[in-house]
């Protein structure tokens, strides 16, 4: 199943939309929230899918009956344009686990590239409900290899895989070669074009650049 956001109108809108102005995005510390807010919808959008509990709180004045979740929850993410988007999870899944997948492109002479997957630190996730972010979900290859090391640690209840902006190759790809039994696919919003060099179009750039600055 995939749960693409900006098909219904909302104020994840106006965030994604400042996210891609070259203009705004200038600004790091706004191009950072805006990521993180953007995280925290995603998390509101998937509690609702979770697992929930019936308990009974005790007020000043009596017992009230509330549905709480009781989903064990791991955030995933790749480093290191996955950090704000990550935070924005963390801000509501506020007892989850954590981990995080270092990987990058290795780009070679005649200009293709491979992903070159580095380290992995991540808890038991046997059973439990897995949130894996990425802020752009271009080739999908990244989104693969973090999926595929993950899995090592442990067989997910259910796994969520977000993005802020994915392309149709992207969500091609990662449909493919994951198996999507117990698999779910979010996106803030498709694009229709990817570059030679795997660049989504209109896209936004480079999130790991516009968040902490550029790279060698």
């Amino acid at each position: 199943m995939v749960h693409i956001l900006a098909q219904q109108n909302s104020l994840l809108n106006r965030f994604i939309a400042e996210l891609r102005d070259q203009k705004i995005q200038t600004d790091s510390m706004r191009f950072r929230r805006n990521m993180e807010r953007i995280g925290e919808i995603f998390a509101y959008e998937i509690s609702k899918h979770l697992s929930y509990k019936e308990k009974k709180i005790t007020t000043p004045l009596g017992v009230s009956k509330m549905s709480i979740p009781v989903s064990t929850i791991v955030n995933a993410t790749i480093l290191r344009a996955g950090l704000p988007f990550h935070n924005g999870f963390l801000n509501y899944f506020d007892d989850a686990e954590n981990a995080f997948i270092s990987a990058h492109r290795k780009y070679h002479k005649d200009g293709s590239f491979t992903i070159q997957f580095e380290h992995l630190s991540s808890p038991d996730i046997e059973g439990k409900t897995l949130v894996l972010s990425d802020p752009m979900l271009a080739s999908g290859a990244s989104m693969e290899i973090a999926y595929k090391a993950l899995i090592e640690r442990g067989k997910p209840k259910h796994t969520h895989i977000v993005t802020i902006i994915a392309s149709n190759q992207g969500i091609n790809h990662v449909k493919k070669h994951i198996n999507m039994k117990n698999v779910t696919i979010w996106a803030g919003d498709v694009d229709d074009e990817l570059t030679s060099k795997s660049y989504i179009v209109p896209g936004l750039g480079d999130a790991g650049d516009l968040a902490y600055g550029s790279k060698m």
